[in-house]
């Protein structure tokens, strides 16, 4: 089945800018955790630090890996 084109009627916390902030910062929460995956499989020890301290200043993460 192909994805469609158009959101859904209801769909609008989709559309750009309608966003809640809580949405918005569990994205970057999840961005800030897939980099440091990487840097983490690369070795880069001061990426990965840096990127430790972005995700706490973010209020980290509350939830078991893989839920």
């Amino acid at each position: 089945m192909a994805y469609p084109t158009s959101p859904s009627p209801g769909s609008s916390s989709h559309l750009p800018g309608r966003g809640s902030r809580a949405d918005a910062s569990e994205h970057q929460l999840e961005k800030l955790e897939f980099a440091l995956a990487v840097a983490l499989t690369r070795g880069d020890t001061t990426r990965t630090a840096w990127l430790r301290d972005q995700i706490a200043a973010l209020g980290g993460n509350h939830e078991e890996p893989g839920t």
